[in-house]
């Protein structure tokens, strides 16, 4: 499955003409190993086993390129990173139901909210760039 995902997201670099270098690469598996949402020094603690050397500007950098291409997603209200199972739809707008309880991250899509999101912005006469709704709560399995 990782496996699967990394050629893909591969095979995207090369037709958007940009270089998934193996730095980039590892920080992915990491985190499509990992399967949850991690900090930027999580990350960095765990590239420093593959690359000691491994400093702070390297994972920024990384991450910086993996949110620009649209194979993660920054969780602002927690300050963490996760995988976008959509990133292949770079322009999605994604649906983030965040548990505040044991910090689960599930990413849901909706095209009605989608359009009217982009339809709120045209009367607005906003162009959308980047669009993420957080929305915090407790998930099935914590709910009492």
């Amino acid at each position: 499955m990782h496996n699967l995902l990394i050629e893909k997201v591969e095979t995207l670099c090369k037709k958007r003409g940009i270089k998934l270098t193996n730095q980039r690469k590892t920080v992915l598996n990491i985190m499509l190993k990992a399967n949850r949402a991690m900090s930027a020094y999580d990350l960095l603690d765990l590239l420093k086993v593959s690359e000691p050397q491994a400093k702070p500007p390297t994972i920024y950098r990384a991450l910086e390129f993996l949110l620009e291409q649209g194979f993660i997603h920054k969780v602002e209200s927690t300050n963490c990173y996760i995988i976008c199972p959509h990133f292949h739809e770079p322009q999605h707008i994604s649906i983030l139901f965040i548990c505040d309880n044991c910090h689960q991250i599930i990413e849901k899509h909706s095209e009605n909210i989608e359009s009217q999101l982009k339809l709120l912005a045209t009367q607005s006469e906003f162009l959308i760039k980047h669009s993420v709704l957080e929305i915090h709560g407790i998930c099935h399995s914590c709910q009492p």
